[in-house]
């Protein structure tokens, strides 16, 4: 279990969010981590490709590592 500490002004807008979507604070909360960690992931692939200086990848290459295409 995790506890984060949110100055007020984040936690009413993660608030009104969640009542927007119908979603409980916690599970907004949990959908906004996963999307986050999910965009740091392809961020860093792509940073190790271009430190790496590795073959530009096709949109298909590209598209099925980042699991787009199951």
């Amino acid at each position: 279990m995790l506890t984060v500490s949110l100055p007020t002004a984040i936690e009413k807008r993660l608030i009104e969010l969640a009542k927007s979507r119908g979603l409980s604070e916690g599970e907004l909360a949990r959908e906004l981590i996963e999307a986050s960690i999910e965009d740091l992931d392809d961020m860093q692939m792509v940073a190790d490709r271009l430190e790496n200086r590795q073959t530009p990848l096709t949109a298909e290459q590209a598209r099925k590592a980042l699991g787009l295409d199951d």
